[in-house]
């Protein structure tokens, strides 16, 4: 795999090239030169006004196998994510079975060799994510499981999520924490607010969020130990993480892409395209989010991709699923929110893969190329035709989007779009 990008701008903090216009040459999955201007007999891509970067990583992606492969498998759901510009992906366990135990992660490791896209499966912290009784950690983490989560199940109780906190300090993993208390959400669908009673609808306070970010910040500050929270959407949770990190605790955060464009108002024609979990909040709780992200607040951005089939989403608000697909949009929506280009590399390629401890490609000379080379500029229309996912539930298929991803490498592999 030999190929030359000509004068592609560098965005990688972590460079000597950052920010300025080179041309790269790749050799056998190898960086071998950055200068002003190479010359070499390989194939060669003209990228002049376009971006180069270490490839994005989603921390929040949802893969139907195990056992939901009708849904998205791991060929469809890799392809969609090098379309995205991704070449890594955190698997959340929300499968069946679940990810809770060595045999699960070793299955979907050993199935995803040899792909341009990275896998790391999150193990469960609890066994078959019922949030008793605590799952397999440590046999996971020797297996290759990076973090733990139960995935959109919240652990309601404080006491498993403090021995959680607890045990994998021995061997330097991370627990994920989806924020909700169930108790106050009940089986409400939408963000409760002006939206909801107009629609007439039973509504989520944003309260059970912020109960459940404040109450494991507490045990995290008990036990000295990391935390991460994933998908926060409200103002108070914003503030709660800020005046955590302003204390000194060890926590970061993630925000799903969705969450900062749409906002409950879309839910007024009842199309379960937008029926998402945490819900789409308020105009206000999207600019906190903003904000947080360019203050630092926020460490990440990710996609939540959640595929389903037409039979779970084409049907009446109450009974659809949560959800929508992401990784080909998440570029693209936080281009859309105004966010600068070199935030948006911190947020979706650098950012999560320090969260999960894992290497941080370079674009530097000697290093693997892993890299995407995208366009601020460029548009184009997602159709289903051109979506890569096995599943369509998107409500920005057929719309026309700023940011396109041209090119992603990594394993030796290259991708053009």
């Amino acid at each position: 795999m030999n190929l030359l990008i000509k004068s592609a701008t560098v965005v990688d903090p972590a460079s000597p090239f950052n920010n300025k216009v080179a041309d790269i040459l790749i050799e056998k999955g190898i960086i071998t030169k950055i200068a002003k201007s190479i010359n070499e007999d390989v194939k060669t891509v003209e990228a002049k006004g376009y971006y180069l970067s270490p490839g994005f990583f989603d921390l929040n992606c949802n893969v139907g196998e195990l056992g939901l492969e009708t849904k998205e498998d791991l060929q469809t759901g890799t392809a969609a994510a090098a379309a995205g510009g991704f070449t890594g992906i955190a698997l959340t366990p929300n499968t069946h079975p679940p990810v809770h135990s060595k045999a699960e992660v070793e299955y979907l490791l050993n199935r995803a060799k040899n792909n341009l896209v990275d896998i790391y499966p999150l193990g469960a912290i609890s066994n078959k994510r019922e949030g008793k009784d605590m799952a397999e950690m440590f046999d996971m983490f020797k297996s290759g499981a990076k973090a733990f989560t139960d995935g959109n199940r919240p652990v309601q109780d404080a006491g498993l999520m403090e021995r959680a906190l607890l045990y994998v300090q021995n061997f330097g993993a991370k627990v994920i924490s989806y924020p909700e208390d169930t108790s106050i959400a009940g089986k409400a669908k939408v963000n409760e607010g002006v939206v909801s009673t107009m629609l007439g609808m039973k509504g989520i306070p944003a309260l059970a969020e912020e109960l459940m970010i404040a109450r494991d910040l507490y045990l995290a500050e008990d036990t000295d130990s990391e935390i991460h929270f994933t998908t926060i959407s409200t103002e108070h949770a914003v503030e709660l993480i800020r005046e955590g990190k302003r204390k000194g605790l060890k926590v970061t955060c993630d925000v799903a892409a969705h969450n900062l464009i749409l906002t409950d108002e879309a839910l007024m024609g009842f199309d379960s395209l937008y029926k998402v979990k945490p819900p789409l909040r308020t105009q206000k709780d999207v600019d906190a989010l903003v904000a947080g992200l360019k203050d630092g607040t926020i460490d990440a951005i990710v996609s939540q991709h959640t595929p389903h089939e037409i039979e779970f989403k084409d049907v009446e608000f109450e009974v659809a699923e949560y959800g929508i697909i992401g990784l080909q949009t998440a570029f693209s929506l936080a281009l859309q929110v105004g966010l600068p280009v070199g935030l948006i590399v911190e947020k979706l390629a650098i950012n999560p893969r320090k969260i999960l401890n894992i290497d941080v490609p370079t674009v530097t000379e000697g290093a693997t190329a892993n890299l995407v080379l995208f366009s601020a500029d460029g548009e184009w229309e997602y159709t289903r035709a051109n979506n890569r996912s096995k599943s369509y539930n998107s409500p920005f298929i057929g719309q026309n989007l700023k940011g396109k991803v041209l090119l992603t490498c990594n394993n030796k592999q290259i991708s053009k779009f």
